[in-house]
């Protein structure tokens, strides 16, 4: 690992040397070099072409967004995305959840559907494992909150998150990017882009080794993607992606809340644990343009490693497949959208005891086999200019089956089938201002981490709710060369049966069950205000109001995990050549830890800031600087039922921490 990681350091220095000596006097060079990695402005405006198309919270985020920071996870692209609410645990390990998607996983996500140029990396029971993405490489995402998401055939409270690389044919040249800088990080970024609409592909390769702010958090990883895309004939065209990656992360742990607020550097290094990953995607998507109508086709194989002392060895091996169809047609007044999606997979897995990190004696064997399906329909009538009214649906279908071996054998079985519609409005009151509202259903059907918690399955029913929201979202200029630009959304769901942990008996004294009634309701405020050239002003407001409603067990209490108010402000001033961004992450009152709120987290405030200049076309410099008042505050919980002064489930804000790279394209 360390080997590849200075093979890529020794090929970015020599990518910036070569740029030195390239000639910038053609307009094409020019205009590649006013972009950073994007295939090119024309793939992230018609993203958000279709953003605004959608009657509800989505928009998209542009590399440029977050190029002055040093991206080590999703939280570093999503920092700024309104309604997303990503909190780090450490290393690459984050919590995502829109919507309070997922709040009971204390690990990995659930309630999302993450894609890679529109090909999901879900397991085949749903479950997502964030760490095998990798933002460095993206243009650009698409955020699609909610039931917004039924175009990536996602159907769950959360909606969907789609990453996408860039393309030969847009981003031709040289691009490399070094960043270095606390507790031994260092971490490079090689790609390069060839070739016309005829033929055409793209690669990168990166690598990062970092010591962590914690202690046992060491972690390295190489990630390799790359497409190739082609013309077949007139109006077909086909694209295949490969990505590899090799991650090996230690894991620090969860603290109590007394050590994570006095000594945030403690980590846990009883069993050795970590959590090392190698995998495999193959994606391809083929493309035929049929006039008024458009079809995309698609298969992938996700094949995937894990090896994962924690409690005990887990140790999975996994295979993924799945087929994919999507159908866009429009005439006139109206427009249609038509698609499935079907994903199978089989895990080999095994536990052992926990011997120091290796593994010891066998404590379980079983065989897992998981298949997820969805048809999704929408059909849009405009009857007026600006005005559209919108109704669709997605069924989904899903089974999960677990033959396990030792130590006992016996057979767990379940499936699971919803239909959730949709129905919105939207209207263009004005060229750039929108108004919209919808109204849903969403279901979430359990995985294997849900289910299999005895050996027979535990009796889990399909998480379901209902939403309605309204927006709005639009620019307004502000005399020559301001403007102001808002995205704010109001949503109320109403959920049965949500899946969080519960006390249940003696036997089995807190697990993940279905709750009876909870209702998650906020308000989501993206807001950026650019008065003149050299200010900008870009904030997020999340307003999240999640509990229970007359509960057996927990009354009205509130769900913990998400605090009720997160607000995240930035001032950029300067222009493209040389500017410096302050910014301030503020959670005034923490969430509680605990599901009887007996304990909450407590409020902070972390000052950062960012900085970049341009050395030269081409060539920019940045500086990302971190909780610069050393603040030391808890940031995310694992959720209780009953938090007391001994409970381990607790992770510190990142310290304070100082980055800086150099990015350069030719």
């Amino acid at each position: 690992m360390k080997i590849s990681l200075i093979a890529l350091v020794a090929a970015t220095a020599f990518a910036t040397s070569a740029h030195a000596e390239t000639s910038a006097n053609s307009d094409s060079d020019t205009d590649r070099r006013n972009t950073i990695i994007v295939t090119g402005r024309a793939a992230t405006a018609e993203a958000e072409q279709k953003a605004q198309a959608t009657p509800g919270g989505a928009n998209v985020v542009s590399h440029e967004d977050y190029a002055d920071r040093t991206v080590v996870s999703l939280r570093d692209t999503l920092a700024f995305s309104p309604g997303v609410y990503t909190q780090p645990r450490f290393g690459q390990e984050v919590r995502i959840s829109i919507r309070g998607s997922g709040i009971s996983r204390g690990y990995h996500m659930r309630g999302l559907t993450l894609l890679q140029d529109g090909i999901p990396i879900n397991l085949a029971d749903d479950n997502g494992d964030f760490q095998e993405l990798e933002p460095i490489f993206f243009d650009h995402l698409e955020v699609y909150r909610g039931a917004n998401a039924l175009r990536f055939g996602s159907g769950t409270l959360g909606g969907a998150i789609n990453g996408v690389t860039p393309t030969g044919d847009n981003a031709h040249g040289v691009y490399a990017r070094i960043d270095g800088g606390s507790y031994g990080m260092i971490r490079g970024l090689v790609s390069a882009g060839f070739g016309d609409e005829r033929l055409n592909g793209w690669a990168g390769i990166s690598a990062d080794s970092h010591n962590g702010d914690r202690d046992h958090a060491n972690r390295d990883s190489i990630r390799f993607h790359g497409n190739i895309g082609a013309r077949l004939a007139d109006g077909i065209s086909t694209r295949f992606y490969l990505s590899t990656n090799t991650l090996d992360q230690e894991l620090p742990g969860a603290l109590t809340a007394a050590v994570a607020r006095s000594k945030p550097k403690t980590g846990n290094f009883a069993g050795d644990q970590a959590r090392d990953i190698n995998s495999l995607r193959l994606q391809n998507r083929t493309t035929f343009d049929l006039g008024n109508a458009t079809l995309n086709v698609g298969a992938f194989y996700n094949a995937k490693d894990l090896y994962h002392p924690i409690y005990q060895v887990i140790d999975q091996n996994s295979k993924d497949k799945g087929v994919y169809a999507r159908l866009e047609w429009a005439a006139g007044i109206l427009s249609a959208t038509l698609g499935g999606e079907s994903r199978w997979g089989s895990v080999r897995s095994r536990r052992f005891v926990n011997v120091d990190g290796k593994r010891g004696a066998l404590t379980f064997d079983a065989d897992q086999k998981a298949r997820t399906s969805t048809v999704y329909g929408e059909v849009r009538v405009t009857p007026m200019p600006g005005f559209s009214l919108i109704a669709g649906g997605i069924y989904a279908d899903g089974f999960r089956r677990q033959e396990q071996q030792f130590p006992v054998s016996a057979v767990g079985r379940a499936s699971f089938d919803a239909f959730s519609p949709k129905f919105g409005v939207l209207w263009q009151a004005a060229p750039d201002i929108q108004l919209y509202a919808n109204y849903s259903r969403s279901a979430e059907f359990p995985g294997f981490v849900e289910l299999a918690q005895i050996s027979a399955f535990v009796p889990l029913r399909e998480q379901r709710a209902w939403t309605a929201e309204i927006g709005t979202r639009g620019m307004i200029g502000l005399g020559k060369s301001g403007r102001l630009g808002w995205d704010l959304s109001f949503y109320r769901a109403r959920i049965k049966g949500e899946m969080l942990q519960y006390t249940v008996n003696a036997s089995i004294p807190a697990s993940t069950f279905n709750a009876d009634r909870t209702l998650h309701q906020g308000i989501e405020l993206g807001l950026s205000l650019e008065p003149t050239d050299w200010l900008r002003l870009r904030q997020i407001w999340q307003y999240s109001d999640f509990r229970f409603r007359n509960d057996a067990e927990f009354g009205d209490n509130r769900l913990p995990v998400v605090p009720k108010n997160v607000l995240r402000s930035e001032i950029r001033l300067g222009g493209d050549g040389l500017h410096v961004a302050p910014n301030l992450e503020w959670v005034p009152d923490g969430a509680w830890a605990d599901y009887r709120n007996t304990r909450r987290t407590g409020g902070y405030a972390l000052l950062g800031l960012t900085a970049g200049a341009t050395v030269r076309d081409g060539i920019d410099l940045f500086l990302d600087a971190r909780n610069l008042t050393g603040k030391k505050a808890i940031g995310d919980v694992s959720a209780a039922i009953l938090a007391t002064d001994a409970s381990a489930i607790y992770y510190p804000v990142e310290r304070r921490a100082l980055y800086a790279g150099v990015r350069a394209r030719f």
